[in-house]
């Protein structure tokens, strides 16, 4: 079994999250704690601001790093786990296999022909060099697809 996920997966799924949204809601819950003078502390337009920033934030690191799961794949069978369940699906269950290549960082999206306990589409961040291998090991598997 290869683990083609990067090792900064489990960091990039809780340690930014959690690090980002403790910072800036406790920023957002203060402004709005702290009350307004006309000399100091933050205007309603502030408290907004922060607020909506705040919203954004986390609707983006769901939609974008808590998603990701690592992977890792064998002849028969494709390994994802979110770091509290792992399940397994077979090869023959992949409809489609895609690599992103963004400028730091690639990823690689599964879709499957089912829905899966996952949803229908799991991506991670991958080791180029670990898929590469991989590849290398199991040319035939990805043929087929």
């Amino acid at each position: 079994m290869t683990n083609i996920s990067t090792n900064a997966t489990l960091f990039l799924k809780f340690a930014i999250p959690i690090c980002w949204s403790i910072f800036f809601g406790g920023f957002a819950i203060a402004s709005w704690l702290v009350p307004a003078t006309a000399d100091t502390g933050p205007t309603q337009e502030v408290r907004i601001g922060l607020t909506l920033f705040f919203v954004l934030g986390v609707a983006f690191l769901y939609w974008s790093m808590l998603r990701l799961k690592r992977i890792e794949m064998d002849g028969e069978f494709v390994y994802a786990t979110n770091y509290f369940q792992s399940f397994r699906y077979p090869w023959h269950n992949i409809e489609k296999i895609e690599e992103k290549d963004y400028l730091f960082f690639r990823t690689l999206h599964l879709y499957f022909k089912t829905s899966g306990k996952f949803g229908k589409k799991i991506y991670c961040v991958i080791s180029q060099k670990r898929l590469n291998e991989f590849i290398a090991a199991h040319p035939k598997v990805l043929e087929e697809l």
